[in-house]
């Protein structure tokens, strides 16, 4: 674990412009169901299914085998894709598994995205570290920690974690394979999109892998 994982704001979350240019834009009619009940759910299977597709020399995201598959081929460089929904409160959960590149990546959920520069992530590493941080006006930040911090619920290598988030009001609640293992509260965004990230620290080469994402109303 070198300096670049643990300081998670010296490393810049770059926006790719390129393919953020070509993300859905985020239907204005906010999606409800009964308390516990499914507002979304996907297993990948379907290329249809309205997932942001993009690819340049900076990386690729799209379906792949009945999963989805986000590539990162630049340093310090983050890719997501999103739903193309909006939501207020959520629970965003998804297995994700590392099929290749350096332990030293990050790969997680986004929720409340209402553009590039506002919305919140819970991130996890390949090498057993995590953060929830926030973009507001642009301006990017870890929330309740100054680094990446180490867990022992996150199974390290290549083996898959299940990740959930928690939006709920001003609570973000980070979860891995069933465990809370990070608890903030924040009240820059009420509402937006869930989507999936990953990005790189000074190594590129970050390849995650997605599937069975499941987004209810808590």
């Amino acid at each position: 674990m070198v300096m670049s994982m643990r300081s998670f704001l010296a490393s810049i979350l770059w926006i790719v412009f390129l393919l953020t240019a070509c993300q859905p834009a985020a239907v204005e009619v906010v999606l409800t169901a009964e308390p516990g009940g499914v507002l979304l759910s996907d297993t990948f299977t379907d290329p249809a299914g309205g997932w942001t597709r993009a690819a340049s020399p900076v990386g690729a995201m799209d379906y792949f085998s009945g999963s989805f598959r986000i590539t990162v081929a630049a340093s310090d460089y983050d890719l997501w894709s999103l739903s193309g929904h909006l939501f207020r409160d959520v629970q965003v959960a998804a297995d994700a598994g590392r099929l290749g590149g350096p332990l030293e990546n990050r790969f997680g959920l986004v929720c409340r995205y209402r553009d590039p520069s506002n919305f919140y992530f819970f991130v996890i590493s390949s090498d057993g570290y995590y953060a929830v941080g926030k973009v507001s006006a642009g301006a990017r930040s870890l929330i309740g920690q100054e680094m990446m911090l180490y867990s022992p619920a996150i199974i390290t290598g290549i083996a898959p974690n299940h990740l959930r988030f928690d939006c709920i009001g001003t609570v973000l609640i980070g979860y891995v394979n069933g465990q809370p293992i990070a608890v903030v509260q924040d009240g820059d965004h009420p509402e937006g999109d869930v989507g999936l990230l990953a990005g790189t620290f000074d190594m590129p080469g970050t390849d995650i892998i997605f599937d069975n994402l499941r987004v209810t109303n808590p």
